[in-house]
């Protein structure tokens, strides 16, 4: 069961209608590292955690916060859309030299309306879409929800780190102090979030849930041990060599890190492939008849007249 507080997490107001940044601030929604997919994420996660409550109900804690996030950039972007009285769309389009520039139109309502996203008008009625800043449609693809805790809280503080640096740019982006605002409670919520994620990951390890090779459960004897922990120099020149990543111990404590520096193929195998299958009407060699299996309904037994 959820519960709606009428209350946002934190206030959404800009000081002015922005139509043109209403559109970046999409990506914050609905891009592949929006509060969408964070959001859907952390709740299938939690929905589906078969591991001690403790995880459970911290996954679900910050998964209905995020909803929470979702509503904030959801109102905040319908703000962003009001209509603005003609001398707020003039000083939009001064704060927006490069637009004005490219479009060259005399009325500053023309290059509002060049520069935002037109689905904001016309299938949203100045409301959010759950669209990226260039109308790519949120998927559900983006989230993840593996049933490894390990894998998944290592998704989430990638995905996370990821968002703080998006708003970030964004905040870089408008100089409107209602929004900065807001950007700067996410920023705050993202930097909890990422050390959340950290900590959790050290706990799991802890509680003997997982250890540093996802997943812990893997037979080692199946795996290619020669090959488990040497990096493999596959550009020109060998500066890799100088990373952490090249020497010393590994991090999963079962070996050192080897480097090679002039890797040679591990076979003579040259992926050729046989000839196609004709009845797969490939690429085969002429002359081929014509070739089709299963019954012919045409009733001229296929003769073209």
């Amino acid at each position: 069961m959820f519960f709606h507080v009428k209350e946002l997490q934190f206030e959404a107001r800009p000081e002015r209608p922005d139509p043109v940044y209403a559109k970046r601030l999409q990506d914050l929604l609905g891009g592949k590292f929006g509060e969408m997919t964070v959001m859907t994420s952390y709740l299938m996660q939690g929905w589906t955690c078969r591991g001690p409550q403790k995880y459970k109900d911290m996954l679900l804690d910050i998964g209905t916060e995020e909803m929470a996030h979702v509503e904030m950039l959801a109102i905040m972007i319908a703000r962003l859309l009001e209509t603005a009285p003609v001398n707020e769309q003039e000083d939009t389009v001064k704060s927006l030299p490069v637009v004005g520039a490219i479009m060259g139109g005399s009325d500053p309502r023309d290059t509002i309306f060049a520069g935002m996203n037109p689905q904001h008008e016309i299938m949203a009625g100045q409301g959010a879409t759950y669209q990226d800043s260039v109308g790519v449609p949120w998927s559900g693809a983006f989230a993840t929800s593996s049933g490894n805790l390990m894998a998944d809280f290592r998704f989430n503080l990638a995905v996370e780190s990821q968002g703080n640096l998006q708003i970030m740019r964004l905040y870089q982006m408008t100089d409107d102090t209602g929004v900065r605002r807001m950007l700067s409670f996410a920023l705050a919520r993202d930097i909890m979030h990422q050390n959340q994620w950290q900590a959790a990951l050290e706990e799991l390890r802890a509680d003997g849930f997982g250890d540093f090779i996802v997943p812990s459960t893997l037979p080692l004897d199946r795996v290619m041990q020669s090959q488990s922990h040497t990096f493999w120099n596959c550009s020109q020149g060998t500066d890799s060599q100088q990373g952490r990543w090249a020497q010393g111990p590994t991090p999963d404590g079962l070996g050192e890190f080897q480097y090679l520096a002039d890797p040679a193929p591990l076979s003579t195998d040259t992926g050729d492939l046989p000839i196609s299958d004709p009845r797969l009407h490939g690429t085969v060699q002429q002359p081929m008849p014509a070739m089709a299996t299963g019954p012919n309904p045409n009733p001229d037994n296929g003769r073209h007249q």
